[in-house]
């Protein structure tokens, strides 16, 4: 269920409202009794970046590993 607070309130308690939003609270933010906003946990956050790295491994193993021999630091900007 969502909290109502006021802009004034919401500004002056910022850090703690971060805090409850982190732990799955959600706010509305009103201006003049009026809702103006919703402050609400970013619920795709941990999916996507997870789905992102397991993407990035799949290409990563599809590559072919290339032998190349030694080389120097100073040969990759030619």
């Amino acid at each position: 269920m969502d909290r109502a607070i006021s802009a004034a309130d919401a500004n002056r308690k910022f850090s703690e409202v971060l805090r409850e939003v982190k732990d799955g609270k959600t706010y509305v933010v009103t201006s003049h009794g009026r809702p103006v906003a919703r402050i609400s946990p970013v619920a795709e956050g941990r999916s996507a970046r997870l789905a992102a790295r397991r993407s990035l491994f799949q290409r990563l193993r599809a590559e072919p590993t290339v032998k190349v021999g030694r080389w120097k630091r100073d040969e990759l900007y030619e």
